[in-house]
């Protein structure tokens, strides 16, 4: 029996290998439409239990930014609808959800003090999506603390007891708008790609360095909860700064085809 348990595990994992943007072999064993399901349940209950900022000129300053990413999309992200919410919270985060979810913090605003500096945080958020970093993470924690059985209960959303598990293997916690860290690969990833997609929208890829230095600084002795666990200020820089030739390439040639964005706050 447990040989072949282990076998169906063996062949279960092979069958959902894929490979992300940056080449990393990762295991997604849930299918789109899953974790769209999953995405938007989550979504609709952030809306239910935190107040929404309401103020016109705050959101259509981060949607006009947002939709400047999401036109550069692959494809198939691209044309998807996508929702964004600007929540009212102090914390200085951003999140994106599978299923085509975006939602800003009020506190990030403060923090990312111009256009291409909030596109950083929104491509980085993006970028899990569409790296599938969020199916990836289910998918080790179904492997991991529940097994395939448990794994395949949870996607049903409406099965209480398994909420708050879905709910941290998607990177969120209990309160629903606290965003649990992605490991360092993830992260590291979601930068790199991040930094590519905001400046194909034609912003200033070299606001990215600037962007983390204010989080830096906004932590003061401590670090901000966005950047909780996440590498750390220098050698994420460091590592933007290792492919901002490309990323300038790319605005150049995004501004030669019209691409300027003019998002105001």
């Amino acid at each position: 029996m447990k040989k072949l348990v282990m076998a169906v595990l063996v062949t279960t994992i092979l069958a959902g290998c894929k490979t992300s943007p940056t080449g990393r072999t990762q295991i997604a064993l849930y299918s789109d439409q899953q974790m769209s399901q999953m995405g938007q349940a989550s979504f609709a209950e952030m809306k239910k239990t935190q107040p929404i900022n309401s103020d016109p000129r705050v959101n259509n300053y981060v949607k006009c930014i947002a939709n400047d990413v999401i036109a550069v999309l692959p494809q198939e992200y691209a044309n998807q609808s996508w929702e964004v919410v600007v929540f009212e919270e102090d914390s200085a985060n951003a999140f994106a959800l599978p299923g085509g979810y975006i939602g800003v913090h009020t506190g990030l605003l403060k923090v990312a003090t111009n256009q291409e500096q909030l596109a950083t945080v929104l491509g980085h958020e993006v970028a899990h999506v569409i790296a599938e970093h969020s199916n990836e993470r289910v998918s080790q924690n179904s492997l991991l603390q529940t097994g395939l059985q448990v794994g395949g209960a949870a996607l049903d959303m409406g099965n209480v007891q398994y909420r708050g598990e879905i709910m941290q293997a998607l990177g969120l916690g209990a309160q629903y708008g606290v965003v649990l860290p992605f490991s360092r690969s993830h992260e590291s990833e979601a930068d790199i790609v991040g930094l590519d997609l905001m400046a194909e929208a034609g912003f200033n890829p070299e606001q990215s360095v600037s962007l983390w230095q204010n989080m830096s600084a906004a932590g003061g002795s401590g670090t901000p909860e966005f950047m909780s666990t996440h590498p750390s200020p220098g050698n994420r820089i460091k590592e933007l700064q290792k492919h901002m030739p490309d990323a300038l390439k790319a605005q150049q040639t995004a501004r030669a085809k019209g691409k300027t964005p003019q998002c105001k706050l």
